[in-house]
């Protein structure tokens, strides 16, 4: 008996942790430290928000239907500062903006992949990815990482086979939170285009990097397009969450592949949420330059803190974008003890088990913290809490 599609996959993560709350009380003296999902807690600001009142009332163009593609001055906006940080040339046409970055990835796989074909992901992965694969009959073929949780080119060469139709990166990663070398990934690009595959490399991130400069140099190659398939998102960047405006940035003969899939979905993105990036872009410089430096300032508060429960036993694997990824020293799967910090330590946080296969060892010694959804003092209570569990 055949399944549906949905059935092929798992239920969502964070919604499963959600339903670890029920019935659960966070007295008021230990109130909830929800670290699980890694979304900004605050709205856009305040001037962003003023604009997107005066688009509501006064751009009718914002209620009604737009390009499949997205807003051409958006898509303009981006190829403009994409060729600027990253160096090369990245045209207006080879932009289409979409309903999130989930989107741009279910767009992308779609366009590139049928039943029964494989696609290569360095875990612990971004498991949205993997319940997208799922659903499109697509097999995941996991990556284990190597030092620093760092894939390497040569290991994922051995995993391609003839139904291989391309390896999926983020960086900076979710969950690990690490920033892949540009080496790293010009490997993966070089790897990808000599066994004629695609490389599709998440950067929802990016603006969080702690590096200066152009992270990666994979736009500077000519012919990037062939083989490179960027996605972005603008939710961590303005705080745009609800919006759900990401981009894709690929070849024109992909996008128009893309096209059919994200006509029959959702006809064009959000209309205010677009405009909203828009005005973000031309606006927010210097703000968005503040929010990176508060992320990097919880970044140092982690690592600054984490000497305290590593005298117990836990390692830190991976820091960086919104992500600390860590190994736990109790003898209880990872998902267990991530349901006992709710009611112990007051604390919800995501189980290396929903990262990773079933059949990948490491999954059950690991915890994923979103340290982005609190400032440095709710760091310390953090880290307070797990010094002193006694399971």
């Amino acid at each position: 008996m055949s399944i549906s599609r949905t059935n092929a996959t798992f239920s969502p993560p964070v919604m499963e942790a959600r339903r670890w709350l029920d019935g659960v009380i966070h007295p008021a003296d230990r109130p909830l430290l929800n670290v699980s999902q890694a979304a900004p807690v605050d709205p856009p600001p305040a001037p962003m928000r003023d604009a997107m009142a005066d688009m509501i009332r006064d751009d009718a163009e914002t209620h009604l239907y737009g390009p499949v593609l997205g807003l051409p001055d958006l898509r303009a906006e981006i190829a403009t500062r994409w060729t600027a940080a990253y160096g090369g040339e990245v045209r207006p046409d080879q932009v289409a903006i979409t309903s999130g970055c989930n989107q741009a990835f279910a767009a992308t796989i779609s366009a590139i992949c049928t039943e029964g074909d494989e696609v290569i992901i360095p875990v612990p992965y971004y498991f949205n990815h993997r319940m997208w694969l799922d659903m499109a009959g697509v097999k995941t073929v996991p990556l284990t990482v190597g030092d620093g949780m760092i894939p390497d080119a040569d290991a994922a060469d051995a995993l391609i086979s003839d139904k291989t139709s391309a390896i999926a990166l983020v960086s900076p990663n979710n969950p690990a939170g690490v920033e892949y070398p540009a080496a790293t990934l010009s490997a993966f690009r070089d790897l990808a285009r000599r066994r004629g595959i695609k490389l599709i490399v998440d950067e929802t991130y990016r603006n969080f990097d702690s590096r200066t400069g152009a992270p990666h140099d994979l736009f500077v190659d000519p012919q990037w397009d062939d083989t490179l398939i960027q996605l972005y998102s603008f939710s961590k960047a303005y705080r745009l969450t609800g919006h759900r405006v990401g981009a894709m940035v690929a070849s024109t003969s992909l996008l128009a592949e893309a096209e059919k899939f994200l006509d029959t979905v959702t006809i064009c993105p959000n209309q205010l949420g677009q405009r909203a990036a828009l005005w973000g872009m031309h606006n927010l410089d210097d703000w968005l330059a503040g929010e990176r430096l508060e992320i990097l300032d919880r970044r140092a508060a982690i690592e600054e803190n984490f000497p305290r429960i590593a005298a117990k036993g836990w390692k830190l694997l991976g820091c960086g974008a919104y992500f600390a990824y860590m190994q736990h020293p109790f003898d209880m799967a990872s998902d267990v003890l991530a349901q006992k910090l709710v009611q112990d330590a007051g604390i919800l946080t995501l189980p290396g088990t929903m990262f990773m296969p079933d059949d990948v060892a490491g999954g059950a010694q690991q915890l994923r913290i979103a340290f982005a959804n609190i400032d440095r003092a709710g760091i310390a209570v953090l880290f307070d809490r797990l010094e002193n569990l006694t399971l």
